[in-house]
């Protein structure tokens, strides 16, 4: 195993494998690695109900060379465990874990440990992910150790998971004192099959680097315990090839903890993704999540100088990549707002006054390819992908401006400039148009249409995008004819006057709701930026 290169600016203590157990004190959950099959039965497991079905896979393996692919078939809870018996002892402690992969988001797993403890996330899909738990002996027994599987709302009546290196351990005496008097972070990490293209650094408020690794095996897990001083903290992670570690080459992935919670953690993102956050009392002058604090910097500030402060604040947000929107449509893109059924809310094909004529099961219904509107939906690029040259980031997975819509109806927009339609060539089931724009625009050209109820939604987007690159959006005026229509070429304004027209009277005409404030803390704990304009909406009159 090798291990990273690290930097001791701080105290850094490291470690790593595990403290030998006696043979005493040691719980043995039996093939926990299901590694051994009899009749298609992983062998020792002694409770299999009939609401899951078994079977041996190579395909999607933790460790060793299969795992248990398990196929739930039933949202009855006392149908559905997997268990076996092990002997503990009185006063010793267990930690028992295991990997779990979902392949679509309508069940979850939650360890049975003489009892139900802790649940996987059945959002996170297509990647391992761990569940663990600690117990305590309170006498010598024998004790039920599994899992047991729960429907949630997306449950389409029958789904496969797939679990793998099924562990105990006891709990080992603590480790001989480091000396570290500040805080005690543990950063652990599992690389994905190109171990050596990933590395991470860690720098302080002053920008001083103060731990880093790098030189790091394949499919390989880390560990590594850092005493740090009171202060502000960016976390960075590295991959030089540009694709995370996770999923296509291995299921690597990292998290960042301390006492008091997870500081950072993720698999999926580009060539880098950062965390900044702040430990100490005194909060380490880290950045304030309170709105209020959030723009205190704007004070007295109006006009293109409060665009550029705004642009200050928000610029720095945490690029999660492009794959995980799907994740972020699946938790915060909902009706719960019009018919409150909690499908996926479709700005193409909502109705907000009547019953939807299309309705979209988060996760199942993703697109895919299409043929007609109500196939499947996608993401979105409210700015198109095009006009910014394509798939760069961070502006390709910014969440702020990608909105969950119907795919064959995205495609009709394709990179149309957002206008009002005098004539319409196509109409969505929602009453979203594209056509030739309307005289009164001062624009000559096909532009796309969306309804009233979202109007306001989009320009805000639109406000945002010329905020958060403002350094940067001057440049992207000549990548399409498109962009050109809209983009006057500046840094200040950013767009063409028949644009600020349109987007002001938009936004006056859709004020800021519920949906939005929802979906923007949504958005900034998921890549940790916010929109201002939609915090304060009197911004935009300010700025343009």
């Amino acid at each position: 195993m090798k291990h990273g290169k690290i930097s001791y600016k701080y105290r850094l203590a490291f470690t790593l494998g595990f403290t030998a157990l006696t043979h005493n004190a040691m719980a043995q959950v039996s093939n926990g690695d299901f590694e051994n099959w009899q009749q298609n039965q992983p062998s020792n497991w002694t409770t299999i109900d009939s609401g899951i079905s078994l079977s041996a896979t190579s395909d999607r393996v933790k460790s060793g060379q299969t795992a248990a692919q398990v196929t739930v078939n039933t949202g009855t809870q006392s149908n559905t465990d997997l268990l076996q018996q092990v002997t503990v002892q009185a006063g010793q402690s267990y930690t028992f874990s295991t990997w779990v992969y979902h392949t679509q988001g309508g069940v979850r797993a939650r360890l049975v440990i003489d009892g139900y403890h802790g649940y996987s996330d059945p959002f996170t899909l297509n990647q391992w992910q761990q569940i663990s738990h600690t117990y305590t002996a309170s006498a010598n027994a024998t004790i039920n150790v599994g899992l047991r599987f729960y429907d949630v709302s997306s449950f389409n009546g029958s789904e496969v998971v797939y679990i793998d290196n099924f562990q105990p351990t006891t709990t080992a005496p603590p480790p001989p004192s480091t000396g570290c008097q500040a805080n005690t972070l543990n950063l652990s990490l599992t690389t994905d099959n190109y171990g050596s293209e990933t590395s991470w650094t860690l720098t302080n408020s002053s920008s001083t680097q103060v731990a880093s690794g790098n030189s790091y095996a394949s499919n390989q897990t880390y560990t590594e315990s850092l005493c740090l001083s009171d202060d502000s903290y960016t976390f960075t992670i590295f991959d030089n090839y540009g694709d995370g570690m996770c999923c296509n080459y291995g299921n690597g992935s990292y998290s960042l903890t301390s006492p008091d919670g997870t500081l950072a953690s993720g698999s999926s993102f580009t060539s880098q993704q950062q965390h900044t956050f702040a430990i100490g009392n005194d909060n380490g002058g880290g950045t304030p999540t309170d709105p209020a604090e959030y723009y205190a910097s704007t004070a007295g500030l109006t006009g293109y100088a409060l665009k550029s402060q705004l642009h200050s604040i928000i610029s720095t947000h945490q690029s999660q990549g492009y794959s995980a929107i799907w994740q972020f449509i699946d938790q915060s893109e909902r009706d719960n707002y019009f018919e409150q059924d909690n499908s996926v809310l479709d700005r193409y094909s909502e109705k907000p006054n009547t019953t939807d004529s299309i309705n979209y099961v988060a996760v199942t219904n993703q697109c895919g390819s299409y043929r007609v509107e109500g196939d499947c939906y996608n993401r979105e690029h409210s700015f198109p992908k095009s006009w910014f040259g394509g798939k760069v980031e961070p502006m390709n997975s910014d969440i702020h401006h990608i909105f969950a819509t119907d795919g064959f109806v995205n495609s009709k927009r394709s990179n149309f400039p957002f206008g009002e339609v005098a004539n319409a060539s196509y109409i969505s089931s929602n009453g979203s148009k594209l056509g030739n724009a309307s005289s009164s625009l001062n624009y000559t050209g096909t532009v796309f249409e969306p309804i009233d109820q979202f109007k306001g939604d989009f320009a805000r987007a639109y406000f945002y995008m010329a905020t958060r690159y403002e350094s940067v959006i001057s440049s992207w005026q000549n990548n399409t004819t498109y962009s050109d229509a809209v983009l006057n070429g500046t840094s200040n304004q950013v767009f063409e006057p028949w644009v600020v027209t349109m987007l002001l009277r938009w936004h006056q005409v859709d004020p800021v709701d519920n949906i939005e404030r929802a979906r923007n803390q949504a958005a900034h704990e998921y890549q940790g930026n916010r929109n201002p304009f939609v915090d304060h909406p009197e911004f935009v009159q300010q700025i343009w």
